[in-house]
């Protein structure tokens, strides 16, 4: 694998997050589902915490009259977002840092009819994700959707969740032993590159090794979406770890 084979860098990350998320693609299907049921097949999305491009690249698949804007900050995952979308004139990749209180105004547009995420928020604590959902609700038009599809634990349930942690790391390590990549394995694999050796060297400046935020519940969620300013808020699919909740402005 090359640092300019732009598709390689792509299956290869979705692999490595499908290792931890095996009903990842179930998650995004259902996600584009209520895209479409709600704001119909050419909605303009703002990709938030993009990554390399996953949601836009599944957005795009299902709906070719679509358009993107990826917004994110780790230059490793961008570089091959860009590379991977090149000549798209669909999609726009926009560099911000979400916790910077001007990152909206980086954007090529005011309104949107449907914000996505996936597996990207959890980094930041509570309190600069309400900010961040106050920020989100102001881009959606009314009748838009924002969603969020990410690590959310309801803490009122400890057996449970330790049952699920347990059962999700033995599969974790069956398939680690048929070859696998795993996060750390992956970002050793790209600073080897010679494309993507200097970007991922800044990414890892930006953000470390790794952070977490506090992962609230789905509960808080649709509370903290609701007072931001949306309409209504719900989960709309969920795995014994997992939600994805939805908001309608």
């Amino acid at each position: 694998m090359t640092g300019t084979d732009w598709a390689d860098w792509q299956q290869s990350w979705d692999r490595q997050q499908e290792w931890y998320m095996p009903d990842r693609e179930e998650r995004f299907r259902v996600m584009l589902d209520m895209v479409e049921g709600l704001v119909g097949p050419k909605p303009r999305v703002l990709d938030l915490a993009c990554g390399t491009g996953s949601i836009t690249d599944r957005l795009l698949r299902r709906f070719p009259e679509a358009t993107s804007t990826g917004v994110d900050l780790d230059p490793a995952l961008l570089a091959i977002a860009e590379g991977y979308f090149d000549g798209d004139e669909r999609v726009t990749f926009v560099t911000a840092d979400l916790k910077d209180p001007a990152w909206a105004a980086r954007l090529p547009h005011d309104s949107y009819d449907a914000v996505l995420t996936a597996t990207a928020l959890h980094w930041l604590h509570s309190e600069p994700l309400a900010t961040l959902y106050g920020q989100v609700a102001g881009l959606v038009r009314d009748g838009g959707v924002f969603m969020n599809a990410d690590h959310m634990i309801d803490r009122a349930t400890p057996r449970i969740n330790a049952a699920e942690r347990a059962q999700r790391h033995a599969r974790m390590d069956r398939e680690k032993a048929t070859g696998v990549l795993d996060w750390a394995e992956w970002w050793a694999l790209a600073a080897k590159d010679p494309v993507l050796a200097e970007p991922t060297a800044r990414r890892f400046e930006i953000y470390g090794e790794h952070a977490d935020g506090d992962t609230p519940s789905a509960g808080w969620h649709a509370d903290t979406l609701r007072s931001a300013g949306f309409g209504e808020a719900r989960v709309v699919w969920g795995s014994p770890s997992d939600s994805l909740v939805l908001a309608v402005k």
